[in-house]
């Protein structure tokens, strides 16, 4: 009976262990977001999306991963 127990528990850690590391790099890739009060100090920045010329910047490309299909 007791053997059982220290069994059951340690899969149950080495299961919480797995179960944190697969959701580890969850998320969105890129710098954090800024507060909710701070996006209303900041003025705005006339500049963003131009290129260095002046002209409209292209959107940056999509990079596309084998797992994608899942997604779309």
């Amino acid at each position: 009976m007791q053997a059982s127990v220290v069994r059951l528990s340690k899969l149950s850690v080495i299961a919480a262990v797995l179960m944190g590391l697969a959701v580890a790099a969850c998320g969105r890739m890129g710098p954090l977001d800024l507060p909710p009060g701070a996006a209303a100090d900041q003025a705005p920045n006339p500049k963003r999306g131009l290129a260095p010329e002046g002209n409209p910047a292209a959107p940056p490309q999509k990079k596309s991963l084998p797992i994608d299909w899942l997604l779309n």
